[in-house]
């Protein structure tokens, strides 16, 4: 029988005023196309570091970072024992800091996490640099519906040192993130036309009153105190962020999305819902958008520092005793175990991700396999800028080697970040202030 005949991969689809666009991986490339998995990173934050207990209170098991080893392999703790079934596909990572966090106000470790910036000497107009999702974006845009994906508790940019989310554009501007499963479904995948027309009106409503403003600009400037023009420079990013969505998802209207089974969602849970439900329904959108390969370049923000947002009450709502804060800040024995357990909560919460990421499949292995899951805190207890509790997962495919507790004296966050761009096919040759990259550890591509 005859063979079709081959697409060439570089036909492009002609979108919104005559914009091109390169075709998605189609089977019909070939196999020499088709066998490119798409490679995927997802960045996960939880505030106000980890519960690693004081000696003398005896409950060493219940560590975030293992402090055990039976035969030769590391012991998980009781906060992290969720993740067990994954140990092939993860790792812990001890002794990472940014050097930058001892000279900067300890509650911008937030602000600094994916970043790296030294918060004291920002650029002109920003107070940050570019956060690792946002680069992984410029070079994984052109594969997929959307650039990026912001997603936070709270939802947002929150402000200078008490952040609501953890994205920071290639200038150092805040990412306002989202955090409403309902509209992040309908922006995921009710992107038809006619809605997509509808959030186009409304927008260019919106760009007229800015432009009214901007007309006059410089008297307003004038007129406005420092934090109404950072609020108002919000807004214009915030605008900006809503058009460039809106863009990229036009010119990928008519493309079909892949068929996937959305039953399961539970689209009317709230950050004032049970916290189970909420996070699990943000991870299930997380998991679906990288299945259909809406998007490559996720971030996540659990929960706020410094007892911000409404995250802070989750462990009373568990039984906890305490908020989040104030557990963090626990000296004595029962505090520093209920801390633990609220840590074991979020296992149980990333365990259920990595199991959704697992059960999907890509051309070569899962998408667990072809995603990197970074997941960790800007602080290892209350405040200390040092030994950043981090965890990495998936990747196999790309060249990480799993299933051990790696630790370094003051090794660099940036150089890791630059060992994950590496891992994801980016040649770049630095970020932030990395010196190289994370030789002699989990990633082998480097």
């Amino acid at each position: 029988m005859p063979t079709a005949p081959q697409l060439d991969r570089r036909a492009f689809l002609r979108g919104i005023g005559g914009a091109a666009l390169a075709l998605p991986v189609l089977d019909a490339m070939g196999a020499e196309v088709t066998a490119q998995a798409p490679r995927r990173f997802c960045a996960i934050y939880t505030a106000n570091g980890m519960s690693l207990p004081q000696k003398t209170h005896g409950i060493d098991e219940w560590s975030w970072f293992p402090t055990a080893e039976k035969n030769g392999e590391f012991v998980f703790g009781k906060s992290t024992e969720p993740l067990a079934p994954f140990r092939k596909n993860l790792s812990f990572l001890g002794g990472l800091h940014h050097p930058s966090g001892p000279k900067a106000d300890p509650h911008v470790c937030s602000d600094m996490w994916l970043t790296g910036a030294p918060l004291h000497n920002p650029k002109p107009g920003t107070y940050n640099t570019a956060s690792l999702d946002q680069v992984v974006a410029q070079h994984t845009k052109k594969h997929c519906r959307q650039p990026s994906l912001v997603l936070s508790i709270d939802a947002g940019t929150g402000f200078l040192s008490r952040t609501g989310t953890i994205a920071y554009s290639l200038e150092g501007r805040p990412i306002p993130a989202d955090n409403n499963p309902r509209r992040v479904f309908n922006r995921l995948f009710r992107g038809d036309r006619d809605s997509m027309n509808a959030e186009r009106e409304k927008l260019q409503k919106q760009i007229k009153l800015v432009d009214a403003v901007s007309a006059s600009a410089k008297t307003l400037d004038k007129q406005l105190g420092k934090s109404d023009r950072e609020r108002m420079d919000q807004y214009l990013t915030s605008l900006n962020e809503l058009e460039s969505r809106l863009i990229a998802a036009e010119k990928w209207v008519d493309v079909p999305l892949k068929k996937q089974d959305h039953a399961h969602l539970k689209l009317d849970a709230t950050n004032e819902s049970a916290p189970a439900d909420y996070y699990r329904v943000m991870f299930d959108l997380i998991a679906l958008a990288f299945d259909a390969d809406i998007t490559r370049s996720v971030v996540f923000m659990l929960n706020r520092e410094d007892g911000m947002g409404i995250s802070d009450t989750f462990p009373i709502k568990l039984g906890l005793g305490h908020t989040h804060h104030t557990l963090s800040h626990a000296g004595d024995k029962a505090g520093q175990l209920a801390f633990a357990k609220y840590d074991l909560f979020l296992s149980q919460q990333l365990a259920h991700f990595l199991g959704r990421l697992a059960k999907y499949q890509d051309r070569d292995g899962t998408v667990l396999d072809n995603t990197i899951v970074l997941y960790g805190s800007g602080a290892s207890t209350t405040h200390t800028p040092k030994n950043l509790p981090t965890l990495v997962a998936g990747g196999s495919k790309m060249g990480l080697k799993h299933g051990t507790y790696w630790k370094k004296d003051d090794a660099r966050m940036s150089d890791m970040y630059l060992s994950v761009l590496r891992a994801l096919a980016i040649e770049q040759e630095s970020f932030a202030d990395s010196t190289g990259t994370l030789s002699g550890s989990i990633f082998t591509r480097v």
